[in-house]
């Protein structure tokens, strides 16, 4: 059905009246994007097609797993199941996405059911390309002194099994970053703050050391963070690699091999954090839908950074970690996303055009001990953008923002997964 012919079927109401449509939506995704604009439409839109495709049953809290990555929560904090956060209404499919014909508007699944569309929402999440690092694999996640919060759950208990052994025995300590994009870039920061500070109380100073390879020349992409982050380092006694990439791992000798300026340099590990480089999944190339000029190796969907719909597909949206934009792989910027996208596709079904733009919004409370932490909030031009002005001062290591993270973050994500915030 055109777009015209939703307008036809769509009536002018107020925001609270569901709108009566026969559009047909699909979302390939049921991570924090995809489930959180399924129940927001499905609570706007009257009579609509709303369909969610995703072979994954278990719905993960991901900003969860750096706490389990330290001991902090058992991995069950950060699982339920995915069915239980759609409202009725919305259909979910439980298979995965493995193709996309933009031109014919449909979607095919692992099962090969075709699906037709009017509106298509990529909020697939993306890909860890473990076999981009030479000799690592997941099996070795929990020995070998080897952690890996990002692969989920279980492997984040299995990091803190390794990691708990290195704080209580002491070493060389590399803490890693990929050169890709990344979801919540301050995540392997988080994890080398925490296990810093856990390691100071266990084996005690000096009888262990801490690097943090940084794939660039700065530790954090927005520079006023990045300097803070280098001044803590500093006084915490963390030494940076600067331009270090992971290339390859020997887990029976414990070396990892990094790619400088200057050539390959191996360094001995006693506990390794592994974060692999990052990237969308294959089914958005295939069909046609990422950038051809940006992130040419990663894949990330071409969209509009203002309005996140597809610069080519106009009935294509993407939202989360999978959008090709400069900033926001965090489930903050999720919960900013999702009511614009929200808002220019029910415009289309209106006839008429949105002016709700993103502004590239991405929070992440910093934790850099075990009780404090920073709210970091930031833009697409990384100037800071505090939510709690005179009440949390950014970049400072406060309780209250610890609190946040620890409590306060995760009812706020459960209630954004249900539409409500």
């Amino acid at each position: 059905m055109a777009t015209s012919a939703l307008a036809d079927v769509a009536l002018a109401q107020p925001k609270d009246t569901p709108i009566n449509t026969k559009a047909r939506i699909v979302i390939i995704g049921a991570g924090a994007a995809g489930t959180a604009i399924a129940n927001r439409l499905a609570m706007r839109l009257a009579n609509a097609s709303i369909i969610v495709i995703d072979g994954r049953r278990d719905h993960i809290y991901q900003p969860g797993l750096s706490l389990v990555a330290a001991g902090l929560r058992p991995a069950s904090y950060v699982v339920t199941r995915t069915r239980d956060w759609l409202s009725s209404g919305i259909t979910l499919i439980e298979e995965p996405a493995m193709a996309i014909d933009p031109i014919a508007k449909t979607v095919w699944t692992a099962g090969r059911t075709a699906i037709s569309y009017d509106f298509l929402i990529v909020a697939s999440g993306l890909v860890l390309d473990h076999d981009a690092i030479e000799g690592f694999s997941l099996d070795l996640v929990g020995s070998n002194g080897i952690g890996a919060l990002y692969a989920g759950p279980d492997y984040a208990a299995r990091t803190w099994a390794a990691a708990a052994q290195f704080a209580a025995k002491g070493g060389e300590g590399i803490f890693t970053r990929p050169p890709t994009e990344m979801k919540c870039a301050g995540a392997p920061l988080k994890h080398t703050f925490l296990i810093d500070d856990i390691a100071s109380r266990g084996v005690g100073s000096g009888r262990y050391r801490i690097t943090y390879a940084a794939t660039a020349d700065s530790l954090f992409s927005v520079p006023i963070v990045s300097e803070k982050v280098r001044m803590l380092f500093d006084q915490r006694g963390i030494k940076t690699a600067y331009s270090h990439v992971l290339k390859s791992i020997d887990p029976g000798r414990r070396i990892a091999t990094f790619a400088t300026p200057s050539g390959l340099q191996e360094r001995p590990y006693d506990y390794l954090h592994v974060i692999p480089p990052q990237r969308a999944p294959a089914l958005i190339r295939q069909a046609g839908l990422s950038w051809e000029n940006k992130w040419s190796d990663q894949g990330w969907v071409e969209v509009d950074q203002a309005t996140l719909r597809h610069r080519r597909f106009r009935d294509v949206f993407a939202i989360g970690d999978v959008a090709g934009v400069p900033k926001g792989k965090t489930a903050a910027s999720v919960k900013w996303q999702v009511p614009v996208v929200e808002d220019h596709l029910i415009a289309d079904i209106q006839g008429r055009e949105s002016e709700l733009a993103y502004d590239g919004y991405t929070s992440c409370p910093l934790m850099t001990r075990v009780g404090r932490a920073m709210l970091v909030e930031f833009d697409y031009q990384n100037n800071l953008a505090p939510s709690f002005p005179g009440v949390i001062a950014p970049l400072e290591e406060l309780w209250i923002s610890w609190l946040m993270k620890e409590v306060a973050l995760r009812a706020t994500y459960y209630a954004m997964l249900r539409g409500k915030a």
